[in-house]
């Protein structure tokens, strides 16, 4: 900040200093040379306060002292500044004076935490237009470098400030520095993002810049570099975010083709129109993050919250899963920040908290009625300039000025080095002065946050086909004839239940009624009942992935340690034996999500039953009114009881909280335990050489998606980096052991660390795994021997092909499934009609082509034959790849054919097929597609005897589910 003279605000702690050479003191007369006038001079003040204008008049003041030779010491107006108490926020205004005739007023706003612009962000946006704003907003949420140039230290410092208050809710965390030093320009060559501000003067040496997005305030450009992909808002909001902007900023564009325009009104204060976009502003944070206490997970209440942020439901039930602007904005240190700060259920409330409390209808109507609209933003911007100016009438001010041209003289007195003993001396007395008066204390007003509609889709409610109650129905039906072992019914509609299982609605109804027959102690199943609910939840967890919501696959978990078979004596075999392929269990984010859930439900469940207070919790969280709780019939959430234990919590002994305390840690400590069991059974395979899905986990596995209050999302869950040692590489025992091993600890470092638990507790977890990975692995031994003697699944005869006059075949069929390749006409689809794919058969390799011949496997199309074939000269493209196995529903090794003939051969390899006779068949395909000579080919070698393929025998295997069984001697685990 600079007066006329160019007296410029920075650093001083306990004295204001002026740059220059000893050696002038040494002048003569005290007068320094014409030449010398034009040396840069700074009077500079730092502060942690954020009253940029009170600063800008006390440093004229002092300069005005000096310039003008007034008679009042500038010991004395520094230490009248230094010792000028701030009044607290609250709408306070002072009156204060340095001593120097001048009178002057600062004013606190209402509520300290909203920003106060003044009318920075209007004038940002007069300067670079609504689409450049646009762009360097999204820019600062998705964590990219921004740097602002300009001719003007004053623009460089709002336009920082400004973008800063615009990302309100959030908070910046990354270096802000409106305005830089020629000395530190290497610090924009830093990897971490940035705002900062530097004059144009460096212009040249900013060009050279790659990753940096530059900004132009005095060309009112901004320049994106090619190698960053800036994320958009999504929409709709983006389009009315524009059109918001575009009515408030220019608001004659709506009249400007009228035939009779109305009288043109007043422009609006420039304060006034900045309040109304920071308004718009906050309308978009309240509409992208609509919902989002629904999906707080409440780990810990006492002694601190601790809260974790449940990003993929949010994600999932806005329909953003693939939106790559708010996924950022989710993992960003910004939104880290905003959990920890507004995820506690009882605190100070501000505007915020009451705009993303309003119920989604709202908004849709101000979209429909742009008069709402504008009557909304215009009362939102209203609030906001209260909270700058609460005061409408300001006292007079006065702050003495320069005489006219005293900068312009040709003698000018050096600005002197002040006596620091007597500035410390008045500090000393002006202290003794103020400590008499009572210490000024804005108590904060805390209330429980209001809960707000739950999280619906940014779209609206969408329909589905696959939501039809008929579809449910099938599902229900089919389950119900699998339990009262209706064979033929089951497998008749057990293919349309599975294709119904396509639909997350149906997948859940699965999970309830799965969950219905546990209760009704009916969870031992003979061998065909587990082999369809097997298939059943199979099919519900192959659309499970790092991006989906996991309801699913934590409804799945308890089931999955509760259906189980008897095999012979002792040796029961368990449904999570038989769901182990699945991704989801190597996804670090699954297991913590599913944890933190379980968790806030123990939680809530301790103190629902603490007879103590559970009758004056109902009464008080109903005087309070909670709007959380409003809508439910005497039931509270956990936020809602945690709410009234934080209100309580000052009033309560210091052994009242040391118990809950402990009550809570107990609790967080019982369910690592648990969770810690549950990966073990989910993570030791039967066969070491089928850890396959666990051998090269994807990096982004490891990270959290956590937003928490204790560890910040963007570090990660590993504390070291992701290496060969994070892996299951090798098939031996030990290492098998060891790779799941560090799995769980990891898993428990993790939410432990944020969950609280005290170091024993953790350490006794460390010690406790390796001992229930052993015996899980000790009892794997003779399950795996009684696995093997499994009866075998029938499975449909081979059926060959008739070849063309000379075609032979080159290799004996190998059992495949033909998996559909995405035509609607053999799936049904929206033609309807029977499902013929998918299809079991047998792959055939012949001297001319590729044929698959099978039947259907729904028994409702009847017994006719699936042929695909077409010339082996015509293949474009052949690739292995990881398929679904639509019969068994796990992850089987296939093979992708593409021809030019415009077919596709997409097959999932039977597990009786080993990956050898794979490897020999992909070679002479490759030998046959690409003859050493022309003469070679099928058309001169046709009738020509031709060499059978001899594949490798095949072993002996069960051919029926590849199961873990769980050997148990009296009673389970």
């Amino acid at each position: 900040m600079y007066s006329q003279a160019k007296a410029g605000a920075q650093a001083g702690s306990k004295s204001i200093e002026a740059d220059g050479d000893d050696d002038e003191e040494a002048e003569e007369n005290g007068l320094i040379q014409p030449a010398q006038v034009f040396a840069p001079k700074s009077l500079i003040i730092v502060s942690r306060l954020d009253y940029p204008e009170i600063f800008r008049g006390c440093l004229g003041l002092i300069y005005t002292v000096h310039i003008d030779s007034l008679s009042f010491p500038l010991e004395g107006l520094v230490s009248n500044l230094f010792t000028f108490q701030v009044p607290v926020a609250g709408g306070s205004q002072k009156l204060f004076s340095l001593g120097a005739g001048d009178r002057q007023l600062i004013q606190t706003p209402l509520n300290d935490t909203l920003p106060v612009t003044s009318k920075s962000v209007a004038l940002l946006f007069q300067q670079l237009g609504i689409q450049n704003v646009l762009s360097l907003f999204c820019a600062v949420l998705t964590e990219h470098k921004i740097l602002f140039h300009s001719t003007s230290y004053q623009r460089l410092g709002e336009a920082c400030r400004a973008l800063e208050a615009l990302m309100f809710p959030l908070k910046y965390s990354y270096p802000y520095i409106p305005i830089l030093p020629s000395r530190l320009l290497e610090v924009l060559s830093s990897p971490t993002p940035f705002i900062i501000g530097v004059h144009s003067m460096f212009q040249t040496e900013i060009q050279d810049l790659l990753d940096v997005i530059i900004a132009d305030l005095d060309g009112g450009t901004i320049k994106i570099p090619e190698c960053i992909h800036l994320s958009p808002l999504p929409e709709p909001l983006l389009h009315q975010t524009q059109t918001s902007l575009s009515l408030v900023l220019h608001p004659d564009l709506e009249i400007a083709d009228n035939a009779f325009p109305p009288p043109r009104t007043a422009p609006s204060n420039l304060k006034l129109l900045d309040k109304e976009v920071r308004a718009v502003f906050l309308r978009l944070f309240a509409q992208l993050f609509q919902g989002y206490r629904s999906c707080l997970q409440l780990i810990r209440i006492h002694s601190e919250p601790v809260i974790h942020f449940h990003k993929t439901a949010f994600l999932g039930q806005r329909g953003l899963i693939e939106n790559d602007f708010l996924t950022k904005v989710l993992d960003g240190m910004a939104f880290a920040g905003f959990v920890s700060e507004r995820g506690p259920p009882y605190r100070a409330c501000d505007l915020f908290d009451e705009l993303v409390a309003l119920h989604t209808d709202s908004f849709k109507e101000e979209e429909i009625t742009p008069a709402k609209l504008q009557k909304h933003i215009r009362s939102f911007s209203e609030q906001l300039y209260r909270n700058e100016n609460p005061n409408p009438h300001m006292a007079f001010q006065k702050v003495p000025r320069p005489s006219e041209g005293s900068h312009l003289r040709v003698h000018q007195v050096p600005f002197p080095v002040l006596d620091d003993e007597k500035v410390e001396k008045m500090l000393q007395e002006a202290v003794v002065k103020h400590s008499s008066a009572p210490p000024s204390i804005r108590l904060e007003k805390k209330c429980v946050v209001p809960a707000g509609p739950p999280v619906v889709s940014i779209m609206g409610k969408m329909g589905s086909v696959f939501n039809s109650a008929r579809r449910l129905e099938v599902v229900r039906g089919c389950i119900s004839f699998i339990f009262e072992n209706q064979t033929l019914e089951t497998e008749k509609t057990l293919p349309a239940a599975l294709r119904a299982l396509k639909s997350k609605a149906a997948r859940l109804c699965l999970t309830e009624e799965l969950s219905l027959h546990v209760q009704q102690n009916r969870a031992i199943l003979d061998h065909q009942q587990f082999d369809y609910i097997i298939r059943m939840m199979n099919c519900a967890l192959q659309d499970c992935s790092s991006s989906e919501e996991y309801t699913v696959a934590s409804a799945l978990l308890p089931l999955s340690t509760a259906f189980y078979r008897k095999l012979v004596a002792g040796v029961n075999q368990f449904a999570y034996t038989c769901i182990q392929d699945h991704p989801i269990w190597t996804n670090q984010q699954f297991w913590e999500a599913t944890f933190y859930s379980e968790v806030q439900s123990q939680i809530r469940t301790l103190y629902l039953n603490t007879l103590e207070g559970k009758d004056s919790i109902t009464a008080r969280l109903k005087d309070a009114g909670s709007e959380a709780a409003a809508g439910r019939e005497e039931e509270h959430t956990a936020m809602d009881l945690a709410a009234e234990q934080l209100r309580l919590w000052p009033s309560l002994s210091k052994e009242k909280q040391h118990e809950l305390v402990k009550n809570e840690e107990s609790t967080v400590f019982s369910q690592a335990i648990h969770y810690a069991s549950l990966m073990v059974y989910l993570l030791v395979p039967l066969d070491t050489s089928k850890l396959k899905l666990l051998r090269n986990p994807p990096v982004a596995d490891w990270e959290s998606g956590s937003n928490s209050i204790v560890t910040n999302s963007i570090a990660g869950s590993v504390a070291e980096s992701f290496d060969t040692e994070s892996g299951f590489e090798d098939s031996e025992n030990s290492d098998v052991a060891n790779s799941v091993v560090r799995f769980v600890a990891r898993f428990i470092d993790k939410v432990c660390t944020e969950s609280g638990v005290t170091q024993e507790h953790i350490k006794s977890l460390h010690s406790m795994i390796p001992g229930i990975v052993a015996m899980q692995m000790e009892a794997l031994d003779a399950v795996h021997r009684e696995s093997r003697r499994l009866p075998p699944i029938q499975k449909p005869k081979i059926l060959r092909p008739a070849l063309l006059p000379g075609e032979e075949f080159v290799s004996e069929g190998l059992r495949v499934l033909l998996d559909p390749d995405g035509r609607e006409e053999a799936t049904g689809g929206l033609l309807g009609g029977p499902h013929i794919l998918p299809a079991e058969g047998a792959l055939f390799l012949t001297t001319y082509r590729i044929i698959f011949k099978g039947t259907p496997h729904d028994p409702l199309v009847g017994e006719q034959a699936v042929i695909r074939a077409f010339p082996v000269s015509s293949l474009t493209k052949e690739k292995k790849i990881s398929i679904q196995n639509q019969l068994q529903q796990n992850m089987q090794e296939g093979l992708q054919l593409r021809s030019a003939s415009f077919q596709l051969i997409k097959v999932a390899f039977d597990e009786e097929v080993s990956s050898e006779m794979v490897e020999i068949f992909r070679k002479h395909l490759q030998r046959i597609r690409y003859p050493q000579s022309i003469f070679s080919c099928f058309a001169f070698a046709a009738g020509q005897t031709a060499p059978l393929l001899i594949l490798p025998k095949q072993k002996e295997r069960n051919t029926g589910f590849r199961c873990v069984v769980q050997l148990y001697s009296n009673k389970r685990m």
